[in-house]
């Protein structure tokens, strides 16, 4: 595979401190879900930034595979991501999963299901995650 890009980023103190990119255009304080057995925080946590990335990319993935056969994707398309997080099943730690929620007005639902289809294998984080973690996607 041949690198077009590269993200730099760094995190200190795990899910109770802090994340940022090399470039300094991102910088967040991390703090643990009380559901996780944290405070809670003002902070952010991996698992939201999980889904801002998967629903940015897909939705990125969604208008490659429309461009491609002529179909315009409206302003208002939107994806959004729910990320859960629990332990495995195998008792050996923890995983995730993800439910891809798309909505694109003014298109047939039937030509949207197709192009998420296509989305799907397309989208590096659908890549990245295939086989990995439970990943389900619906048209609203």
């Amino acid at each position: 595979m041949k690198i077009l890009y590269t993200a730099h980023g760094s995190a200190t103190g795990g899910r109770e401190g802090q994340a940022a990119t090399d470039t300094g255009n991102v910088k967040l304080v991390l703090n643990t879900p009380k559901e996780l057995g944290g405070s809670g925080g003002e902070g952010t946590n991996p698992e939201q930034l999980f889904s801002m990335g998967y629903s940015a990319c897909f939705l990125g993935a969604l208008k490659f595979v429309a461009g491609k056969e002529k179909i315009a994707i409206p302003a208002e398309a939107k994806v959004s991501a729910d990320v859960g997080i629990g332990p495995r099943d195998d008792g050996q730690g923890f995983g995730i999963a993800a439910k891809l929620t798309i909505s694109i007005p003014g298109l047939d639902k039937a030509v949207v299901e197709d192009l998420v289809k296509k989305a799907h294998v397309v989208c590096p984080y659908s890549h990245a995650t295939r086989g990995n973690i439970e990943t389900e996607t619906v048209v609203a």
